[in-house]
């Protein structure tokens, strides 16, 4: 259990510019993993295990990627309790973003508006660090690792399978499940790769390279599809055709969303980039169900986005997701946010097993 009071860390942490808010706590948590201070923020791990894509989640809340972008601090997140961890976005080669500043709190709405655009410092510095955890170096089966690829922004759009090739052949090896992000808004038209024809050739070909990667070591990795919240039901059915034909293993829904409703005339609410945080609950909670119409009772469903609550978990699982992901709620709630949401998720199986799609869902556990 956290020894800090989150509520007095925030009001400092809050003070401070966003950005340099996040860099501070990741150095925090890279120094502190591993060593008697992580139980500044250690909670127990709530067991609540399911299968989804042959994969035991030890429970049903992970942490979405963007927060870890470089895989440094894969082991003081996992302490949080959560059942999986996906770090990333990482490309190919190491990029700087977009100009500073480009990440704003909108505290009265609990939400965040970011524009970072893919900064990281590429594969060769993810993959050291991702081999350097303690989780990788003892196999600890208490966790899964899910490594976040993307596209560098340099590379033109009708090239972007080149990098993601390229990712997907160097995180194979080191991955529980590997995340295929086509929908941040803060990549100059990545999210056309979300339309009909772009998808589908880009599907298709991580489909072939998956298939000689699972010659060359031995083992099926699961692959997830990320996509954004701004879809519109002929464009979702567009991306659940697209995953089911491919062979996709999961979905996970949603980004960040160019919207602004429920933060309007609000400070920074004009700032350019992805929104986050509560006001993309329903949002997200809207596609998660569109999806799971499409794809039927068994299709792995990871929900995310405006997680702020126990509550809020539960309410995406309800809506369709299989299990959650946080990352807003985190910095506005705190590492107990994590405990509680698995526990709610857990205690209200009873509830969501009385209808057909959570039966289907117990049935292959």
């Amino acid at each position: 259990m956290s020894l800090v009071p989150y509520a007095l860390a925030r009001r400092v942490l809050f003070s401070l510019d966003a950005e340099v808010t996040h860099e501070l706590t990741m150095a925090s948590l890279a120094r502190t993993q591993g060593t008697p201070l992580q139980w500044a923020y250690r909670n127990a791990r709530v067991r609540d295990a399911i299968t989804l894509a042959g994969l035991e989640f030890p429970n049903r809340v992970g942490l979405a990627a963007g927060l870890d972008k470089n895989a440094a601090c894969i082991d003081g997140l996992g302490a949080m309790g959560f059942g999986f961890v996906e770090v990333g976005t990482v490309t190919p080669k190491p990029q700087g973003g977009n100009p500073k500043p480009r990440m704003f709190r909108l505290p009265k709405a609990r939400a965040l508006i970011n524009r970072l655009g893919f900064n990281n410092q590429g594969l060769e510095v993810f993959l050291a660090n991702v081999q350097r955890s303690a989780l990788r170096r003892q196999k600890n089966p208490g966790l899964l690792l899910g490594l976040n690829i993307g596209k560098n922004a340099a590379t033109p759009i009708e090239r972007a399978t080149d990098d993601y090739l390229l990712c997907l052949d160097q995180v194979y090896p080191h991955a529980d499940y590997v995340a295929v992000n086509i929908s941040s808004p803060n990549t100059q038209n990545l999210r056309s790769l979300q339309s009909d024809q772009a998808l589908d050739g880009l599907l298709g070909a991580i489909a072939r390279k998956r298939k000689s990667l699972q010659r060359k070591h031995g083992k099926r990795v699961p692959i997830f599809v990320k996509i954004a919240p701004d879809l519109d039901q002929t464009q979702v059915a567009v991306v659940a055709a697209a995953l089911v034909k491919h062979g996709m293993d999961g979905v996970i829904a949603t980004n960040t969303t160019l919207s602004r409703e429920g933060v309007q005339d609000m400070a920074h609410s004009d700032e350019a980039g992805g929104l986050s945080g509560a006001p993309l609950r329903e949002l997200s909670n809207r596609i998660i169900t569109q999806l799971r119409a499409a794809l039927g009772p068994k299709f792995p469903i990871i929900g995310v986005g405006g997680i702020m609550c126990a509550a809020d978990a539960v309410e995406k699982i309800r809506a369709g997701a299989d299990v959650v992901q946080i990352y807003t709620g985190l910095i506005y709630s705190g590492p107990a946010l994590v405990k509680a949401a698995a526990q709610a998720i857990k205690e209200d199986a009873p509830q969501k097993e009385s209808t057909p799609r959570k039966t289907a869902a117990k049935t292959r556990r």
